[in-house]
């Protein structure tokens, strides 16, 4: 297949308010995407709700041809992380251990809002076994490949990997995933595509798998930060129209601090090349740009030396099935589950201390600028069949995730966008906003958007 479905969100409602297109015909092509042969989609969809998809869009057609249509949105087709439940479907949580669960007798809070504006689930999307990687790997469904240079078989970003394949490959205008430690985020920036983390606390997180009780957030990825924006206020409980999405034509330039500390160790040479153009197309573009230099976060490797805050609480929820089901988990997933067992309650009460301080210096040096900057993922997407040696699976992990986690663990929101030019290895910048300032956040990065295509 070769033509592509309206790019974004608000290019497809357009279409279908102009009747240009109708609800059935976007459900069909993204159906006749996932179920394509040549593509991705076998090993994008963990399960495809096509005959309920269907009917869904008929009704979304009826009402709009009324006048009735529940949102503006209403009748596109999304993708849902296999982490969130949906009345009637198992969530398994991309694993093997959860096979024999019922299924969920409701959707979760931040899906039945997005229901409410008549979005469609078109399908579950595979991800890393219990959201707990940022390759982006899964041994049990298969992992699809990353769209840049596909017959290489590059890995897709975790964990919500399926996710990110699902909008590049036309299967789904967004993507609807959780963002731990850049859940969202990583998988967007190496497959060039817009990232979305909300403050942890904005939606709901009732209704999913959960990783970590503390820095687990439902996230967005879509084409544009626009799209995310739409669904991000959606599932926040809020309105979404047409006409209110940032459109990056502020007057005023943001100020923008460019972090230094932590985060730009060991890039290669491609992210490296791209992250400083970037900097000059946005300085060339008028955006104030500042150094800035955070020695608090020299003490995140130490804090979380002993798996920080996803170890033991991951191990918490898994323990009634590490009892029985053992032998049936990612052994990769199943290492970083285990690696609670290193932390005490003291270590525990520890952590959550040294987190306060480090949030609390931290703001003092980042708070002074509108946001902070920073490449998304130091290097590019690697290739699975580089990653069967476990050491260097684990290194790669960590480095994928290294400069994601920095916002989880700051309780601060974040959105990845593309920075590269077109036919080069995607490559993400990333903005850091204020705790709760997501609104704030996503207009600032439509700016950025707008001054990075110019």
């Amino acid at each position: 297949m070769t033509q592509m479905p309206p790019q974004t969100i608000h290019s497809a409602a357009q279409a279908l308010a102009e009747g240009r297109t109708t609800s059935r015909a976007l459900v069909e092509d993204a159906l006749a995407r996932i179920a394509d042969p040549d593509g991705e989609g076998a090993r994008t969809f963990m399960g495809v709700h096509a005959r309920t998809a269907r009917a869904r869009a008929d009704h979304m057609d009826a009402l709009r041809k009324n006048g009735h249509a529940p949102s503006a949105f209403a009748g596109l087709p999304m993708s849902v992380k296999d982490l969130f439940d949906e009345a009637g479907a198992v969530t398994r949580a991309g694993s093997r251990v959860l096979d024999g669960a019922a299924p969920a007798v409701s959707d979760a809070p931040a899906l039945a809002r997005l229901n409410a504006a008549g979005m469609i689930s078109i399908g579950r999307t595979t991800m890393t076994e219990f959201a707990f990687s940022g390759v982006g790997i899964n041994p049990h469904y298969g992992t699809p490949a990353n769209p840049w240079r596909r017959s290489e078989r590059r890995v897709p970003g975790g964990s919500s990997s399926g996710a990110a394949i699902s909008v590049t490959d036309g299967m789904a205008f967004v993507g609807i995933g959780t963002d731990t430690g850049g859940s969202c985020r990583i998988p967007a920036a190496l497959t060039g595509l817009v990232g979305f983390k909300p403050t942890a606390s904005r939606i709901p997180r009732t209704g999913m798998v959960p990783l970590s009780s503390t820095l687990d957030s439902v996230g967005s990825i879509a084409r544009s930060v626009a799209c995310c924006w739409t669904v991000d206020s959606l599932m926040a409980g809020g309105g979404a129209r047409l006409q209110d999405a940032p459109s990056g034509m502020l007057g005023a330039s943001p100020r923008l601090g460019v972090l230094s500390t932590y985060v730009l160790d060991g890039m290669d040479e491609t992210v490296g090349r791209t992250w400083e153009a970037c900097l000059s197309r946005l300085a060339a573009g008028g955006v104030s740009l500042a150094d800035v230099a955070c020695p608090a976060l020299n003490d995140l490797a130490e804090a979380n030396s002993k798996g920080g805050f996803p170890a033991p609480e991951a191990l918490a929820w898994h323990s009634p099935l590490l009892r029985t089901r053992h032998a049936e988990y990612d052994p990769f997933v199943l290492r970083r589950i285990l690696r609670g067992q290193e932390q005490s309650a003291v270590d525990y009460i520890t952590l959550m201390e040294t987190r306060a301080r480090i949030m609390r210096r931290a703001g003092d040096c980042l708070d002074q600028y509108d946001a902070v900057i920073m490449p998304t993922v130091p290097i590019v997407a690697p290739r699975q069949d580089a990653l069967t040696d476990d050491g260097v699976y684990a290194a790669t992990n960590l480095k994928l995730l290294r400069n994601s986690t920095v916002v989880n663990f700051l309780d601060r929101c974040a959105i990845t966008i593309p920075c590269h030019s077109p036919g080069e290895a995607p490559v993400g910048l990333m903005l850091m906003g204020r705790h709760h300032e997501d609104a704030a956040l996503l207009q600032i990065a439509a700016q950025v958007e707008r001054a990075l295509a110019s």
